[in-house]
């Protein structure tokens, strides 16, 4: 797993800099389409291929990366229903970064090659459309 920020300092600096607060971004490889109850949301069909998450941690940004990391860990956000079945394959950091999450979410929303496959996934708490892209790419 690397770890690297928007600035693309190296692994030690990045690590010692994890533990802040933060906004990160997963790159999740779904091998296979899968169908999946996301909590209270409903069931959606996942097609095969990458996403990115955008997500934001105020009290450890490091803690919040481990425990999207950890298998076997108890369903609360929408995200952990999504990594039950897919692998992070990439983490994006912005550690005490002055955007919001929601901004760089909107970024990410306005590619060309991107879809939402869940409307207001991982975004319950602001205005975003969905904080979950779906990539219509083979490969990044």
């Amino acid at each position: 797993m690397r770890f690297k920020t928007s600035h693309g300092k190296r692994k030690t600096e990045n690590e010692q800099r994890v533990t802040s607060n933060g906004i990160y971004q997963l790159l999740i490889y779904l091998s296979r389409k899968k169908k999946m109850q996301v909590g209270k949301k409903g069931s959606f069909e996942f097609p095969r291929g990458y996403y990115i998450y955008t997500g934001s941690a105020k009290n450890g940004l490091k803690s919040r990366i481990k425990r999207h990391l950890r298998k076997g860990k108890k369903l609360f956000w929408h995200i952990d229903y999504l990594l039950r079945y897919g692998k992070v394959v990439d983490i994006l950091l912005y550690p005490e970064n002055k955007r919001s999450e929601c901004e760089i979410n909107q970024r990410m929303l306005s590619q060309k090659n991107v879809k939402i496959i869940m409307p207001k996934f991982g975004s319950s708490d602001c205005r975003c459309e969905t904080h979950l892209v779906y990539a219509e790419l083979e490969e990044f």
